[in-house]
């Protein structure tokens, strides 16, 4: 997560789409105000921004518009936001094998660094809500990337620290690849890889059942192998804070063990978990008096309610029975 200015798109998306999301009809005043906010801030080049950060902004807002867009009233600008969002994808320039082909960051490539996962799987999800086929080349190349933020040596990811992936981080998913190279770095492990993290493995497999990558592949059984070693709902498994980052890390889990199909879910010692009752129980339990969320731990801006919250309801809502 980067910074969240005040009366930005990408907070305001976020809170609109739990609310949504959580039942709150589309004509309340709250949701269409926030609404009215995205659709003032949709740009000519189609994104959905203020200034910086264009791709977490925009895709935030293509799935917010996509949860309001009964009777295809948000269709021109769901379409025009997915060909912006294509435009910021890292690709120009790199050949297919390079390591951040594929991949996006907080805005457009060369404006703020290199691409990581987050805004990767950000991506996926926003160019399909805007309508974008599995097959298109945007997320087959997007697909190509995530691979490459696995702790999996394979054809799919040939990178060092796939290499020295071990028995605690081999399946998992890590923020950026790039750590590998920066020695300082508390990414890394005592071998030299990179640590597995909890929220970007949700976001990976996530990303890989939602851009059409079957069960069976060797990705998502070696990300479903991590996530039953390290299933908890109690901490974010991976970091060295446990709480550290943990409201981002309930909304991938829910999205992710939602995609996955498996209401009950079995940890590598073979406990089973209703998996959405557990999460509720620990949101419910960490619910404020005044009905807010927030963390203790100052990292990635979750002490800040209104995005604990949104992200705490987006959670929530996957909790529903099927």
């Amino acid at each position: 997560m980067g910074p969240v200015p005040q009366a930005e798109p990408g907070l305001t998306a976020l809170i609109a789409a739990a609310l949504v999301r959580a039942g709150v009809p589309a004509d309340n005043p709250v949701v269409a105000k926030a609404v009215g906010f995205l659709e003032k801030h949709v740009q000519k080049d189609g994104g959905v921004y203020i200034r910086g950060m264009s791709n977490y902004m925009t895709c935030l807002a293509i799935v917010t518009f996509k949860e309001m867009n009964a009777g295809g009233k948000y269709d021109k600008v769901l379409e025009a936001a997915g060909k912006y969002v294509k435009t910021l994808q890292f690709g120009d320039g790199l050949t297919p094998d390079d390591p951040n082909f594929g991949g996006a960051g907080y805005d457009k490539p060369g404006t703020r660094g290199g691409p990581d996962l987050s805004n990767t799987h950000f991506m996926v999800e926003a160019l399909l809500a805007a309508g974008v086929p599995k097959d298109d080349p945007a997320v087959k190349n997007a697909v190509t990337y995530i691979s490459r933020c696995q702790n999996l040596e394979s054809e799919f990811n040939k990178q060092e620290f796939a290499k020295k992936a071990d028995d605690d981080t081999r399946g998992g998913f890590v923020y950026n690849p790039s750590a590998f190279k920066d020695p300082k770095s508390d990414k890394r492990t005592d071998a030299g890889g990179l640590r597995s993290e909890g929220g970007m493995t949700y976001a990976g497999l996530k990303s890989f059942l939602y851009a059409g990558v079957g069960k069976d592949d060797k990705r998502v059984q070696a990300a479903v192998a991590w996530i039953r070693k390290n299933y908890t709902v109690s901490a974010n498994p991976g970091m060295k804070e446990k709480d550290s980052g943990l409201f981002y890390y309930y909304h991938t889990f829910a999205k992710a063990m939602d995609a996955l199909g498996e209401d009950k879910f079995k940890d590598a010692k073979g406990a089973e978990h209703d998996w959405r009752q557990e999460l509720f129980d620990e949101l419910k339990g960490k619910q404020k008096a005044n009905g807010s969320w927030a963390n203790t731990n100052r990292a990635f801006l979750e002490t800040e309610p209104a995005l604990a919250t949104a992200f705490a309801v987006l959670a929530l809502s996957y909790c529903k029975k099927k």
